[in-house]
């Protein structure tokens, strides 16, 4: 793809945008840890509120950078490559964390839900040893796939609401053909 920057001023590239969100993620991550704020699920909204609001300003960024000459498609693109590097980034991070940084997290989140489905008077004893011992066997693909999955729809809508809100001018390479 070309560049379509006509003036001299340097693009923030999707890298560094990933880089960025991907070091607010982690830091998020491990305050949640270090504090144990693991039972306040409200706050996991917040750091997927900062991390949409990051992408839609990287296509804000990305457009303004690029004088307005972009189309829809371009910023959708630049947003969602940003959230592939964010991806990929905290799903090592995911990785990472619970079998090598802080491997207690995994109990300390079994223990969480265990409260929850307790609170269920729907659930039995046998149905709540049956669903931990299965979440616990599963805990690592599920909490990977979760990463993969839940970031890639929230930066889609993100990359989305970012193309459609930033401002567009682009130029139609066959208004004024080269002879």
């Amino acid at each position: 793809m070309e560049n379509i920057n006509t003036t001299n001023t340097q693009i923030t590239t999707h890298i560094f945008k990933g880089l960025i969100l991907s070091a607010f993620s982690i830091v998020f991550s491990v305050v949640m840890y270090v504090f144990n704020l693991f039972e306040y699920s409200w706050l996991t909204w917040v750091s997927t509120v900062v991390i949409m609001g990051g992408i839609i300003y990287g296509n804000i960024l990305y457009a303004n950078q690029n004088n307005n000459n972009v189309t829809f498609g371009n910023l959708f693109a630049h947003g969602f490559k940003t959230t592939a590097v964010l991806i990929v980034i905290t799903t090592a991070y995911t990785l990472l964390a619970f079998k090598v940084l802080f491997p207690d997290m995994i109990d300390i989140i079994l223990e969480i839900s265990r409260k929850q489905m307790l609170e269920n008077p729907k659930m039995t004893d046998e149905m709540i040893e049956q669903a931990m011992s299965m979440t616990k066997k599963f805990f690592i693909p599920f909490a990977i796939g979760g990463t993969i999955l839940g970031t890639g729809f929230t930066g889609a809508i993100a990359s989305l609401i970012g193309a459609g809100v930033s401002k567009k001018n682009p130029i139609d390479p066959f208004s004024n053909p080269a002879s």
